[in-house]
């Protein structure tokens, strides 16, 4: 029983995994009963009228997440207590029944209509879990009811890029639990929406294991199969109401893909990390948070460790009872946005020269990794594992980021790397990495030089790089 380095390579996202990879960087929205309940899980026994946001604006929503660099929305159109944002037809516990635009407001419908006209994906959120539903519990009557409300979501709103489930599972009103049909689930998905990616209790795209923002020196997104059981995501996941659960770090998984585990399993899927975490310690909107919101240099850290660690950051946003994202975290998602842009909206080493250890081939030349394109790469011949590549700047510049990144649709190669830069004639050591993947953001003392150097110490088998960027935090 193992995976060989030439089986493991073989493992490539699918088109929908590599679109949802290119986003990097989306928005979870947390808002519905327990925005006026004051609790982060609700019972499902609120009063529909509870909801009445008073300034309620899904395009405020969607301009704050575009000023921060992100590229979608997920809305948590339906959380544990069974409250739907949109008038399902399905249910009495839904905005129809709220006193919010006399029972004629469709939240999802604003903020799908909001994100298609400012050029923003939308995704939705829906629980499991209904602790408002009098058949959950009853296995059959409710995973039909679950399944048509899916339906109403992926029917009426437009294209969806993302149905993200969590593994939250308790006990219905009832007393009783649920045995999901997921099969069916996803089915209807790729029926309805077969663009959009099934993430955490799916097959597409798999949970970090915490929600603290905690990422693996080493991210795979080459794991054992086993990885896509959903029975695991649920044992491992919340099973109550925990502020603590949010900030638990478990680092017992820390390896998920390297040489010694693909010995130990017989079959591997490409199922690439996320990371989701919110602004504020918990994700619904509490006022007596409002000077808890992560600061710019907590959220920099995080998009570099995240985003720049081959996962995807779903960075929770919280609107509060007037319906808007509150002013503070409105104004250090601004200051990120203006952060990002003014460090990664520059590539020093856009066109420049660069020079490979090994001849290669004209189609897969070492030119192409500072060519801005995401088709082109860089890839030595067969049988070499180990290989340099060799920048010049064109002249001295000054710079405390480098940005590699693998092209991903020939598999997840690099093990191990080294970078250097040229001081007079002597080379100087200045990072150590392990994998690559998508993205991997490489934070450097800031340096004053004209040659770069990557060395690939460890690959797979001959290693492919789409880019070698350059770019400066400005001090």
């Amino acid at each position: 029983m193992a995976v060989s380095m030439e089986e493991a390579v073989k493992v490539v996202p699918s088109p929908r995994q590599l679109a949802w990879q290119q986003m990097e960087f989306y928005a979870f929205i947390h808002f519905g009963m327990n925005t006026f309940t004051g609790r982060q899980w609700g019972l499902g026994d609120e009063d529909p009228q509870l909801f009445n946001p008073t300034e309620f604006d899904a395009a405020q929503w969607v301009e704050v997440c575009q000023s921060a660099g992100m590229t979608g929305i997920i809305l948590t159109s339906k959380h544990h207590d069974g409250f739907c944002l949109w008038p399902s037809a399905y249910t009495d516990h839904s905005v129809r029944n709220s006193s919010w635009q006399d029972g004629q407001g469709d939240v999802v419908r604003d903020l799908a209509e909001a994100c298609r006209a400012q050029g923003m994906k939308f995704g939705v959120y829906v629980s499991p879990w209904d602790r408002h539903e009098p058949s959950y519990g009853d296995s059959p009557v409710y995973n039909a009811y679950f399944q048509n409300q899916l339906r109403e979501l992926l029917t009426q709103y437009g294209e969806i890029f993302c149905v993200w489930f969590d593994g939250a599972c308790g006990e219905g009103s009832n007393g009783k639990r649920q045995v999901y049909d997921w099969e069916a689930v996803y089915s209807i998905i790729r029926e309805l929406q077969p663009n959009a990616v099934i993430n955490i209790c799916g097959p597409d795209v798999r949970w970090c294991g915490n929600e603290a923002g905690h990422t693996r020196e080493s991210e795979w997104s080459v794991v054992p199969a086993y990885l896509q059981d959903t029975e695991k995501i649920h044992a491992d996941s919340q099973q109550a109401d925990d502020p603590a659960f949010a900030q638990r770090i478990n680092t017992e998984v820390d390896d998920l893909g390297s040489r010694t585990i693909l010995a130990q399993v017989d079959s591997v899927i490409w199922y690439p990390s996320e990371v989701d975490v919110s602004i504020r310690p918990q994700w619904f909107y509490d006022p007596t948070e409002d000077d808890k919101v992560k600061t710019v240099e907590e959220l920099v850290n995080l998009y570099e460790s995240t985003v720049g660690g081959n996962s995807a950051l779903l960075l929770n946003l919280p609107p509060d009872k007037r319906g808007l994202i509150h002013e503070t975290d409105v104004r250090h998602l601004r200051e990120l946005g203006y952060w990002l842009r003014g460090t990664y909206g520059t590539d020093q080493a856009a066109g420049a020269y660069v020079k490979a250890s090994q001849t290669m081939d004209s189609d897969v030349d070492a030119h192409y990794v500072t060519d801005g394109r995401s088709d082109t790469y860089w890839c030595p011949p067969e049988g070499t594992e180990r290989a340099e590549l060799e920048l010049d700047l064109g002249k001295v510049m000054t710079w405390d980021r480098i940005v590699l990144k693998e092209y991903i649709q020939s598999g997840q190669r690099i093990e191990r790397f080294q970078l250097a830069y040229k001081e007079g004639e002597e080379w100087k050591p200045l990072y150590e990495g392990t994998v690559v993947g998508y993205k991997k953001i490489c934070r450097v003392p800031r340096i004053t030089a004209r040659y770069i150097r990557l060395a690939i110490t460890e690959s797979r088998v001959n290693p492919t790089l789409n880019h070698f960027g350059v770019y400066d935090t400005g001090g």
